[in-house]
């Protein structure tokens, strides 16, 4: 029997280093995109010459009223194609709805993990925990982490292991249960985080292909994501006690850690951020629930959970942050908050690269007339088949499962996915919302098993530092329990929600 489960882990071993190495053949994602944005060029020339275009019920973007139209293919090899090519490129970029909403975001983020609070606070959380509460504290953490974007990997998947044989535990399960909270959990939290915005303004633009003043916002998934969040942890929790801990066996390893507790200077900074949040809290209150709110517009919050809710996530990080380092002496003067701005701003060069290329592709396939015509002939086709309702949904959660495991990166994967299933799933009766949770759950799911995501390799050294032998093979099997557990689970709450038909978020609902 142990020789069978070698020759397994030989094989599955062998299986992760194909897809490794396939997956570091691909390019560069930006290069991906400037290969699809071309690529749109030359098959719009094509579709145009062949007179490819479809007919369906819409609404007509000039006259905005629901009617029946039929759409061309626009080229972009001829010269109109060609001068918008050169007069949109600009206005693509600045305009592309991502952009500026994460930038922003992160100037409050930066703060707050510059200074210590982000660190300070994980750690206060952890340490206050019983025992017998350890391990769903510890996935609960990492889900919550994910607000402050890469925070978590960095912070609490070490601080897990350090956590677990503290309390005389097996680091390795408390490094699984941190990095299954933080990467698998990923798009779950009871707040909303940097991902909202950033997915919400590329569904945003997809959804545009059909229906050209849609607008998701960055609160459309929050109803089914707070409550994914106590469903991770419950799973989470279990799987780590019940799975990977018995499986992982006695710890016998050298290494002994401690549990730093909060030095006096970290507590005073707890406190300054705590009166400091407490503030920002009272203020917000005041400027949101008074029936003449100066929030309001026209009675209704819409206008700021539209357009306003970033800035506002903004100064939910950045005050408290601020406090925490003036009182934790992390930072001196002003000198020292703009520093810490700019460097964390300073991180976004590839992310900047990456939004310039995407927003080309984008907005070429919304020129063409490409993706309407392949949400209508995909939507006719699924009609057709039969294969609708909630068999479709699991099927685009599985693929977006899939792909994940060679395409790490969140945002990347669903500016290319999401202009063609937002439109294609709204034909068939599904928000933009809908959809965007289905890809969401797809694409956390896998995180954990995929040598490919960026901070897997990071998990592996990591973890090597209780156990010198532990390889990819090692991290995988590990986590391999949480990706099926979690995907299952999610799948049925998902189900849950479809059957009842509950809002998704403050004016998003599963149909359209």
């Amino acid at each position: 029997m142990a020789e069978l489960v070698r020759k397994k882990r030989g094989l599955f071993n062998k299986f992760l280093d194909f897809v490794e190495v396939s997956g570091n053949k691909l390019p560069h994602p930006v290069t991906l995109f400037f290969i699809f944005a071309v690529s749109i060029i030359f098959i719009s020339g094509i579709a145009e010459k062949i007179g490819l275009s479809v007919t369906y019920t819409g609404l007509n973007r000039a006259k905005n009223v629901i009617e029946e139209m039929t759409v061309s293919t626009k080229s972009l090899m001829n010269a109109e194609g060609i001068r918008y090519i050169f007069n949109s490129m600009v206005k693509n970029f600045t305009g592309f709805a991502p952009l500026g909403t994460v930038l922003v975001a992160l100037i409050g983020v930066g703060v707050c993990e510059g200074t210590g609070l982000m660190s300070a606070f994980l750690r206060k959380i952890v340490l206050a925990t019983p025992k017998s509460a350890i391990s769903a504290m510890v996935v609960f953490a990492g889900v919550m982490s994910n607000v402050a974007s890469d925070a978590g990997y960095v912070v609490l998947t070490p601080l897990g292991a350090v956590i677990f044989l503290s309390f005389g535990r097996h680091p390795l399960a408390g490094l699984a249960a941190a990095f299954a909270g933080v990467s698998g959990g990923f798009s779950a939290n009871l707040l909303v985080g940097t991902i909202d915005p950033l997915l919400a303004g590329i569904s945003t633009e997809a959804a545009k292909l059909l229906h050209p003043t849609y607008n998701v916002t960055a609160t459309g998934n929050w109803y089914f994501m707070a409550v994914s969040t106590f469903l991770i942890t419950i799973l989470g929790s279990l799987v780590v006690d019940k799975i990977v801990e018995p499986r992982l066996g006695t710890y016998n390893g050298e290494y002994k850690g401690d549990m730093n507790e909060l030095t006096p200077l970290e507590k005073k900074g707890l406190k300054f951020a705590g009166i400091a949040i407490l503030a920002f809290i009272g203020v917000m209150l005041y400027l949101t629930l008074p029936a003449d709110a100066i929030l309001k517009t026209k009675g209704t919050l819409n206008a700021w959970t539209s357009d306003g809710l970033v800035p506002t996530m903004m100064f939910a990080f950045l005050i408290p942050g601020i406090a925490f380092g003036l009182g934790a002496k992390t930072i001196k003067n002003d000198k020292d908050i703009a520093g810490l701005i700019g460097k964390s701003l300073g991180t976004m060069g590839g992310y900047l690269a990456l939004a310039f290329a995407a927003s080309q592709f984008i907005a070429y396939f919304s020129y063409t007339n490409l993706g309407t015509i392949m949400a209508v002939k995909g939507a006719d086709f699924l009609k057709s088949v039969g294969f609708t309702g909630f068999p479709l949904i699991i099927a685009f959660i599985i693929i977006t499962g899939f792909i994940n495991l060679f395409m790490g990166s969140a945002s990347a994967k669903w500016a290319i996915m999401a202009p063609i299933f937002v439109p294609m799933l709204m034909q068939v009766g599904y928000s933009p919302e809908f959809t965007q949770i289905a890809y969401r759950i797809g694409d956390s799911t896998t995180n954990i098993i995929s040598p490919l995501m960026s901070y897997f390799a990071v998990t592996v050294a990591f973890a090597q530092k209780y156990d010198k032998n532990t390889g990819l093979g090692t991290l995988i099997s590990t986590m391999i329990p949480f990706s099926l557990i979690f995907m299952i689970g999610w799948i049925i709450l998902l189900f849950v929600w479809y059957l009842f038909g509950l809002p998704i978020g403050p004016g998003a609902f599963i149909g359209i």
